[in-house]
């Protein structure tokens, strides 16, 4: 199980990465919203500790755009924060604990391991739909409004993958990992004949479009 935490306190955020590490979770830490976006998009975590009070920004409008992006995973509030509008505020914008500092280490781990535990729980859904486009996983089709679209495995796969992180930009590397389950070649284009394929099969000259280029980057559903 992987979990990003999010703290600027340096010396907070070792501590509790070595709460998490000696519970067997590979926890990762970042101390800025920039360096949380990035590492969002580069890898999928499975649970984020997030700090609000951040050198270049607002913890709970990342929190926001992270749920707007689709990102559903569970999101335990680490804050300084303690007066119930804070925790109401950041409840409401998608987190799922908030626990405030000063905070027993013990009580996070076990928070932690709560939200890990229901999310273990929560049946994934088997249909993805997006501006038009409906993907069912179980039934292996692809239509978009309503017209039966065909793709080959490694398509289907790379689509699911794009649907299930719509928002989010994706790198080559964690492209590369995910559908070849090898790391990416920059002297090949696979990945972008891949891409290539999908709007041709999902875009229109006539319509917006739906796959973005990151220059340097990857890409991103939109």
């Amino acid at each position: 199980m992987k979990i990003l935490v999010v703290e600027d306190e340096r010396k907070v955020g070792q501590f509790v990465t070595q709460a998490l590490s000696e519970q067997s979770y590979t926890a990762r830490l970042v101390g800025t919203v920039a360096a949380a976006r990035d590492a969002l998009a580069e890898s999928p975590y499975d649970a984020i500790v997030l700090d609000l009070g951040l050198p270049d920004g607002d913890g709970l409008e990342l929190l926001a755009e992270w749920r707007g992006a689709g990102f559903n995973e569970p999101v335990l509030i680490l804050s300084a924060r303690d007066a119930v509008s804070d925790r109401i505020q950041g409840l409401n914008l998608g987190a799922d604990d908030y626990l405030p500092k000063p905070f027993s280490v013990d009580e996070l781990v076990a928070r932690v391991r709560s939200l890990m535990r229901r999310q273990s729980g929560v049946p994934r859904s088997t249909v993805l739909e997006r501006k038009g486009v409906r993907m069912d996983l179980l039934g292996r089709t692809v239509t978009w409004d309503g017209r039966a679209v065909e793709f080959t495995n490694r398509e289907f796969a790379l689509l699911e993958l794009f649907m299930q992180n719509a928002g989010r930009v994706l790198t080559r590397t964690l492209i590369a990992e995910k559908i070849w389950e090898a790391s990416y070649d920059m002297e090949t284009n696979l990945i972008d004949v891949y891409v290539r394929r999908l709007r041709r099969k999902l875009e229109t000259t006539a319509g917006p479009p739906r796959f973005k280029t990151v220059r340097g980057t990857g890409y991103q559903l939109i």
